[in-house]
């Protein structure tokens, strides 16, 4: 991979990670705050100097006391820099400072502090959603409710607690048919590798990831997976370890239909079709005397004369001329021939 690909990949998801998490201001490096909208290296650099002569910002007005931190700049990054156990309880919030005041008047009509509004209090705003929502907004007001609910809240999964088997360390501990727990180490086009605990990657080909046709490993597992397997062979001369996904046996497939299903919208014939009878030949009958068979019925012989045709012409004579004359009737060589009629 080219280096300014991944620079361009890394820096993506740092970007995407601090416009949805934010930023700790009190805490976060010059290289993270530059990634804030509106804040650069340059202005990065003056928030820490200001933070190491001044101390920790207790509220996130005190940024417009930072050198060349202007309004504009404020109104852009204020929303993305998080303060915590500071004097305004919504600076740990993604909530703008804009929205402050309509929070404040949201708390006050149900007679509650901001801090009560704050968790599982954030709920009880929704009695008055038809009111603020037109006041901010539909999806401003959301956003607001989703904030309360879960300030700072870490949009990761939950992390699970990963161990390997107690009863395992090498490849010589390891039995055919062992279940362990595993991680995914690498995947690739034939299987992927899983750690069991033994200092020896496992493969699991790709015919034992599932008991359904996989085309790609990669659309199955992933690095970093936590899987179940099973030891199907173990071979410690070459130090591998073959393991499978398939943990139970495959489930069995129906039996096909005998009859085809009729299709709906189709008249189905009550009876099959009625095949054509084609006529039989005749087969010649052997004579009696044993030699040749003959034929049913005698082959029409053909006729001296043509029959009359239907526009009138004239019947040509055994002489081949209409007048009885010796050349040949349409013949186109006639007049090559010699005329016999004439003496």
């Amino acid at each position: 991979m080219a280096q300014s690909n991944l620079k361009k990949s890394l820096e993506a998801v740092v970007e995407s990670c601090v416009n949805t998490v934010g930023v700790d201001l009190n805490t976060a490096s010059a290289a993270l705050l530059s990634y804030v909208s509106g804040i650069g290296p340059a202005l990065a650099q003056n928030i820490l100097e200001f933070r190491k002569s001044k101390g920790l910002f207790t509220e996130r007005e005190e940024l417009l006391k930072v050198p060349k931190f202007s309004t504009k700049v404020y109104e852009q990054a204020a929303g993305f820099l998080r303060i915590q156990h500071g004097k305004m309880v919504l600076d740990s919030t993604g909530i703008h400072p804009e929205r402050y005041k309509a929070v404040r008047d949201m708390a006050h009509d149900l007679n509650v502090g901001l801090a009560d509004i704050i968790g599982d209090g954030a709920k009880k705003l929704l009695e008055h959603r038809t009111k603020w929502a037109q006041l901010v907004g539909e999806f401003t007001f959301d956003d607001i409710i989703k904030e309360l609910e879960k300030p700072g809240r870490d949009p990761r999964d939950p992390f699970k607690v990963f161990q390997f088997r107690d009863d395992i360390f090498e490849v010589k501990d390891l039995k055919e048919g062992m279940i362990c727990p595993g991680l995914v180490t690498n995947v690739t086009n034939f299987g992927a590798f899983v750690d069991i605990g033994v200092h020896q990657d496992g493969l699991v080909h790709i015919s034992a990831l599932s008991h359904k046709f996989v085309e790609d490993p990669r659309k199955v597992v992933s690095p970093g997976d936590q899987v179940t397997v099973r030891v199907l062979k173990v071979d410690q001369d070459k130090n591998q370890i073959s393991l499978t996904m398939k943990l139970d046996e495959a489930p069995e497939r129906s039996a096909p239909q005998e009859s085809r299903r009729p299709q709906p919208g189709r008249p189905q014939p009550s009876s099959p079709r009625p095949q054509p009878s084609r006529p039989q030949p005749s087969r010649p009958q052997p004579s009696a005397a044993g030699g040749r068979p003959q034929p049913s019925s005698p082959r029409p012989q053909p006729s001296a004369q043509i029959r009359q045709q239907p526009s009138g012409r004239p019947q040509p004579t055994p002489g081949g001329r209409p007048d009885g004359g010796g050349q040949p009737f349409n013949n186109p060589f006639a007049a090559l021939l010699p005329n016999t009629n004439k003496k």
